[in-house]
């Protein structure tokens, strides 16, 4: 029996029974309490990068479970040592979403609308578009961020937490890219295992599930962000995508209150995804990007 590392909510469930019956061998899911799920105060102030993630690479680590899965936006861009990342399966819509009231999309929300989010990427490029609206700090599973609409006029959410939930009716509008860059690796799951077991039959049917196309798409977008020494809820949003061959990356900084932005693009091979990220943080640094990630 393959044992399968997971946080206990309802997505991370959702997303890595996917995984276990992709597998096509016997496997249980193991449910792994994180910081991230046992403290609701803002990301940010409980450390932000790992907090989703330690607990459960500890038990993988420990030899507890055999492989784990993780969104992949979540994952820290540093090696973990004796970690492998072993898969990246295909990716899911990137895009952000809203949920709001009524049917409405972000055009029609009236004057000073209470939104609520708790991401700063996601909040700086509300205000960037609708200076006019009231942020609000939201955390909590998706059904309990949900349950605020009303209470508050919209939240934003990931489309792929929402799809893989069962919840997409609750969209009233995919956000475009040009209005709501994504977070690097949204989307996109992780599978890992420890680095000296390479050669288990858990790492080698976890390996056959590894989408080569996600793979470059998400290591360039992480790149980008490690680059710029961001962590997961830094300002930052990336997407990539791969047409003939060709790695097509945007990055964005901005800063929280969404007034001073600093946006490029950049295009490479799809061979050297990590070059191409890594190029366009330091044309974005160049540009004076810096700025926005130092002020928080």
């Amino acid at each position: 029996m393959i044992r399968i590392g997971t946080r206990a909510s309802v997505l991370a469930r959702t997303q890595s029974q996917m995984i276990a019956d992709a597998l096509g061998a016997p496997a249980e899911l193991v449910f792994i309490s994180t910081e991230g799920d046992v403290n609701l105060a803002p990301l940010e102030r409980i450390g932000g990068t790992g907090v989703f993630v330690s607990a459960v690479r500890d038990a993988l680590l420990d030899g507890r479970v055999d492989l784990v899965v993780h969104s992949m936006k979540d994952l820290p861009t540093a090696p973990a040592p004796g970690i492998t990342l072993v898969a990246v399966p295909p990716r899911e819509d990137p895009r952000d979403v809203l949920c709001a009231r009524d049917g409405l999309a972000l055009s029609e929300l009236p004057q000073g609308a209470r939104v609520g989010t708790g991401s700063a990427r996601r909040a700086a490029q509300l205000l960037a578009a609708r200076p006019d609206l009231e942020i609000t700090g939201l955390r909590g599973n998706i059904d309990t961020r949900l349950s605020k609409i009303g209470e508050l006029d919209a939240v934003v959410l990931a489309a792929a937490g929402l799809s893989r939930a069962g919840r997409a009716e609750q969209v009233t509008e995919y956000l475009d890219p040009e209005v709501m860059l994504p977070a690097a690796a949204q989307g996109a799951l992780a599978i890992e295992c420890r680095s000296d077991d390479l050669d288990s039959v858990a790492a080698r049917l976890a390996a056959g599930l590894d989408d080569p196309t996600t793979r470059a798409r998400t290591v360039a977008e992480r790149a980008f962000l490690s680059r710029l020494e961001a962590g997961c809820t830094a300002p930052v949003g990336a997407l990539a995508e791969v047409t003939s061959g060709e790695l097509h990356l945007r990055g964005l900084a901005i800063s929280r209150d969404g007034v001073v932005r600093f946006a490029g693009q950049r295009v490479g091979d799809f061979g050297d995804a990590a070059e191409v990220g890594a190029q366009l943080a330091e044309q974005l640094l160049d540009d004076g990007a810096g700025v926005v990630l130092t002020r928080g």
